[in-house]
């Protein structure tokens, strides 16, 4: 794949980074907040961070403790 090729996606890959960005930064503030989780917090930092887009999601889905 050359530079121009990789010019014509970069529209296509903003708003998806935008996406991930916000389901990491609004995990994290979740996580911090929250005083009891399915697991040790800093197991889900792990999880919410280094997962790519799925983290987040797998965080919101099963991390959270029902309050």
């Amino acid at each position: 794949m050359d530079f121009s090729n990789f010019q014509k996606l970069i529209p296509l890959l903003i708003p998806i980074l935008i996406l991930e960005l916000g389901l990491i930064i609004a995990a994290l503030v979740d996580l911090s907040r929250r005083e009891h989780t399915r697991g040790p917090k800093w197991m889900w930092v792990l999880i919410i961070l280094f997962v790519s887009t799925f983290g987040p999601i797998i965080y919101f889905l099963a991390g959270r403790d029902r309050e």
